[in-house]
């Protein structure tokens, strides 16, 4: 069976969702959720996991440059978890450099700075899940099957 994946960039003010396409082979930029908390946050995602009738998110992980894990990647965690307790399945995709290459797509394509403002994020969020899908041909059926890290 095909299922989406909603791919999110987490934020302290934005969360930036992507969906992928049915055959998880192309992501597309989707919207932008401005940050209220964690309970309003967790129910919006949700909902849009609802509307595109998936439990599976994928999460950008910031990591430093040397591969660690630094407090805003904490910060992502601790809103995941959040997700996972409303029944969501959660993995994680390294998401350095992704906002650098939204930023440089969208002053490509000729986007004004104030409308990059409002469209990054969730391009940012296409840039991680594309970026997921290419290097898992089949959506990453098996990381979907098992348990959580």
């Amino acid at each position: 069976m095909n299922e989406r994946i909603v791919c999110l960039d987490i934020g302290d003010v934005r969360i930036g969702v992507a969906v992928s396409d049915l055959t998880c082979t192309i992501a597309s930029p989707v919207e932008v959720i401005t940050r209220v908390g964690w309970g309003p946050d967790t129910k919006k995602i949700a909902a849009v996991c609802a509307r595109y009738e998936t439990d599976r998110v994928l999460s950008g992980l910031p990591r430093n440059m040397d591969g660690s894990e630094g407090f805003q990647a904490e910060k992502i965690r601790a809103l995941c978890a959040q997700l996972e307790q409303a029944g969501l399945r959660v993995r994680y995709q390294d998401e350095r450099l992704t906002t650098v290459v939204a930023e440089d797509a969208l002053i490509a394509g000729g986007m004004r700075r104030e409308k990059r403002k409002q469209h990054v994020d969730k391009v940012a969020a296409a840039v991680i899940l594309q970026s997921f899908l290419d290097s898992h041909p089949d959506g990453g059926r098996a990381l979907w099957e098992e348990e959580a890290p």
